[in-house]
């Protein structure tokens, strides 16, 4: 895990800096009708910290395994308006979601790494494998940001 946090410290302490750098003109504008414009691709990460965190809580406690609920990705960002949204405003939630994220997870017992999450696929991983593929996620989605480089 010390990787994982290593890679999502290094993140929130660049990234706000490169997007308040980019007009926000710029990262509202859409590649295609049906596609997210950057501040929603943002937006979605947002979406994404929130459900996982939830997930990176819950695994460690009740029954394994932990079934992770599967969420509509388009809806959320469809229903939180980030079109509409001050960059700023999803910056500052970006930011939070992730410090405490970074605080749950730094502080889980080594045991609970191993703690089995069925996937909505029926897939079987583990916490540690949710919490490589959020820091992957986010990773990927942010290289999709234009001006963002991580």
């Amino acid at each position: 895990m010390v990787e994982q946090l290593s890679r999502l410290s290094q993140l929130i302490d660049v990234v706000p800096q490169q997007l308040d750098s980019i007009s926000e003109a710029s990262l509202s504008a859409r590649p295609a009708p049906n596609k997210w414009s950057d501040i929603e691709i943002l937006g979605h990460l947002c979406d994404s910290a929130v459900h996982n965190l939830s997930r990176f809580i819950h695994s460690q406690i009740g029954e394994e395994p932990f079934v992770v609920q599967k969420y509509e990705q388009d809806e959320c960002v469809r229903l939180q308006h980030y079109q509409q949204t001050p960059l700023s405003d999803i910056t500052t939630l970006w930011l939070s979601l992730n410090k405490s994220i970074i605080r749950v997870v730094s502080q889980t017992p080594e045991a609970k790494y191993a703690c089995r999450c069925q996937l909505p696929n029926g897939e079987i991983v583990t916490l540690q494998w949710l919490v490589s593929d959020y820091v992957s996620h986010m990773e990927h989605h942010l290289r999709q940001i234009a001006g963002v480089s991580i």
